[in-house]
């Protein structure tokens, strides 16, 4: 069973029934019931033609449903006559999905379970296993934002910048239950790179090939996070290097700079560096100044101190810090690192353990609470 194809079909299908008059949260349910029929029936019997059995099987389980309840009686002209089978028109609405998906009254979370579900194909189960919630959870936001953007056209206009956004939390997800979220993002960013000609697109596409490039370094054997200065480069995807920095290029000659475009610049110069010590800091803190006057974010100038004191000293980031609210995430984890490479380890221990204490997640905390343990041994406590 191919399992990628049902996956890709799954926007074309939905597209076709929301064009015929099915309301979006219904034609939704409609064609994950045909997605789970094929899993039962193609392994022993493949169609010919896996788009048009998949439209056949969504559209009837529709047209069932909606006989079925008499609350969608006025869906009644919708059932007199099902379609005749044939060819389904070669019209794609995958980049209207995302936008439908990315509805601006949608929750963050909201909008990337629909967008995994309605464009990336995969089950409620799947989601709520990669989000760690119980199902019964997922299927309720999702029913809810179905509910939310039921009635949209797929012809109307859509917010590119928001669809990227939720993507890019697709991505930050990673890996959990059975369903890769990094490599789900980085499917349907290739995709909608193949729907829209634009910079950005291409910028986020580059931004994820050239982070998911060094994922098998970033921890070790048993679990630890591994800081980037001490991963082991020769390990690193260099096909994927490569092609995100093509990419980027491309992108970047357009001359229409861009969040995105300027992040995986960044990671670029990351990937390109042989060693740690032979990154150039000060070209990255100089994309980082473009960055910061792109997005004015406190995480991006809190991220630009950490390379200002690599590119021009400790105490140059330290400054560069000064300038931040101590509340910011990972706030206390900069400034340990930047204060033990300044030589006060007494200071940087105890950042580094208050740090510890505000981490996100386990293997943030147990990477901090070694460092202070580590400089604590060293000062002499």
């Amino acid at each position: 069973m191919d399992e990628a194809l049902l996956r890709s079909l799954t926007p074309t299908v939905l597209g076709v029934l929301v064009r015929r008059g099915a309301d979006f949260a219904a034609a939704e349910d409609a064609v994950q019931d045909a997605l789970v029929e094929a899993l039962r029936v193609w392994p022993a019997d493949p169609p010919r033609d896996p788009k048009g059995w998949l439209v056949t099987v969504a559209w009837r389980r529709f047209l069932d449903a909606t006989r079925a309840d008499a609350a969608r009686r006025r869906r009644e002209d919708l059932v007199d006559e099902e379609p005749a089978p044939g060819p389904v028109p070669a019209v794609d609405d995958t980049l209207q999905l995302y936008f439908l998906c990315a509805h601006p009254s949608l929750t963050p979370s909201s909008a990337v379970a629909l967008t995994l579900r309605a464009v990336g194909g995969l089950t409620t189960r799947q989601i709520a296993q990669a989000y760690l919630v119980p199902e019964a959870t997922m299927a309720q936001r999702i029913s809810r934002a179905k509910r939310t953007v039921s009635g949209g056209r797929l012809d109307q206009p859509g917010d590119v910048a928001t669809v990227l956004r939720v993507l890019y939390l697709v991505f930050n997800e990673g890996y959990s239950g059975d369903v890769d979220l990094a490599a789900e993002a980085i499917r349907l960013t290739r995709q909608l790179a193949a729907a829209i000609d634009h910079p950005e697109v291409a910028g986020l596409l580059a931004l994820m090939l050239l982070h998911h490039a060094r994922r098998a370094t970033r921890t070790a054997p048993d679990g630890s996070l591994v800081p980037l200065a001490e991963q082991d480069r020769r390990r690193w995807d260099t096909t994927s290097i490569a092609e995100g920095v093509e990419i980027l290029q491309a992108a970047l000659a357009r001359d229409r700079l861009g969040e995105f475009q300027a992040q995986a610049a960044i990671a670029a110069l990351h990937a390109d560096a042989p060693t740690a010590e032979e990154t150039d800091w000060v070209q990255i803190v100089e994309w980082y100044d473009e960055l910061t006057r792109l997005t004015d974010s406190p995480v991006v100038r809190l991220n630009r101190a950490v390379a200002v004191g690599e590119a021009d000293g400790p105490r140059a980031g330290l400054a560069a810090l000064a300038a931040l609210d101590d509340s910011l995430p990972r706030h206390a984890a900069v400034a340990a690192y930047l204060h033990e490479r300044d030589g006060d380890l007494a200071t940087a221990a105890r950042l580094y353990a208050e740090a510890a204490r505000r981490a996100p997640n386990l293997a943030e905390r147990d990477h901090l609470t070694r460092q202070a343990a580590r400089l604590n041994a060293r000062w002499g406590r």
